[in-house]
């Protein structure tokens, strides 16, 4: 994260984005800090190396935090009321399950996190939680997402939009991408 708020902000800038998960930012400690551009960085990191999560917000967002939990280096949980409606984001997996219990029924919740996963093209066989434009073949990670989101009656949000291939890839490095 160090010199990359500037960026962060631009594309959020560009892309229209309110909210955005971050993980690895390296920073140590758990504090909230203005960057660039009227955005709010939420962070939690315990050695400053790795697992490292935070949550960006648009600057009129900043009162709408009603509760930030960091419950580890790769779980935060930041409770928000936007137009009366409760808002829980959330950053990462393994914890993710009693996180989610943990959340009264009846709030909305988002996820924001890479989970390095493909759920695939088409949705055959999994129309309740996702749409037709997933990326390539479903992978483990993939199925695991689906699966989460069975369990939990929630949906894989991107699938459902049609988007250029640029956009719907987070990584691209000589010919590969994920």
């Amino acid at each position: 994260m160090t010199g990359k708020g500037r960026e962060l902000a631009d594309m959020m800038e560009r892309r229209k984005a309110d909210i955005l998960c971050v993980q690895e930012t390296k920073w140590k400690g758990s504090e909230a800090r203005w960057i660039r551009g009227g955005f709010k960085l939420f962070y939690h990191g315990v050695d400053g190396r790795r697992n490292v999560v935070g949550v960006i917000l648009k600057e009129h967002y900043d009162k709408s935090v009603l509760e930030v939990k960091r419950v580890s280096g790769r779980v935060m949980i930041m409770k928000l009321e936007i137009g009366g409606v409760m808002m829980n984001v959330k950053d990462f997996w393994s914890e993710l399950d009693e996180v989610m219990n943990s959340v009264p029924k009846g709030q909305k919740v988002v996820i924001g996190a890479d989970f390095n996963g493909h759920v695939g093209e088409g949705n055959s066989g999994d129309e309740e939680v996702m749409g037709r434009y997933g990326v390539k073949e479903r992978n483990e990670e993939g199925q695991r997402m689906v699966d989460f989101a069975k369990r939990m009656d929630m949906a894989v949000v991107n699938t459902y939009f049609k988007k250029r291939e640029e956009h719907r890839v987070t990584y691209k490095s000589g010919g590969r991408s994920a």
